[in-house]
């Protein structure tokens, strides 16, 4: 690959659309509901933490050392518009956090 192509792929990667929104996490009965900036990434970034045992949440790690890694799964409960301004993204991913959180009756990550 010449220069200015890798230029190209690189600005094309960084300009990329990337969704922001809710997700589950969840092994067994308990579920944990957090909000991301790059749904895209969030399967990647949780299954790193889990495997290298260092997730931040007590309560992740305490079922982490009990089922082990595998028995975890992420799933996506929604997609935050694209409309909403980078502005006011951390408060409406925090209160659709909330929404998650009381309608599956799970912990906030």
């Amino acid at each position: 690959m010449r220069k200015d192509e890798r230029k190209q792929a690189v600005d094309t990667w960084k300009e990329r659309k990337r969704p922001a929104g809710i997700y589950a996490l969840r092994c067994g009965a308990e579920v944990w509901v957090g909000a991301t900036p790059d749904l895209d990434a969030i399967a990647n970034r949780l299954r790193f933490t889990l495997e290298m045992g260092s997730h931040p949440h007590a309560g992740v790690r305490a079922m982490l050392s009990a089922q082990g890694a595998g028995a975890f799964t992420v799933e996506r409960l929604e997609v935050l518009d694209e409309d909403v301004p980078a502005v006011a993204r951390d408060r409406v991913l925090k209160a659709r956090r909330s929404h998650w959180c009381d309608a599956l009756g799970a912990a906030p990550l």
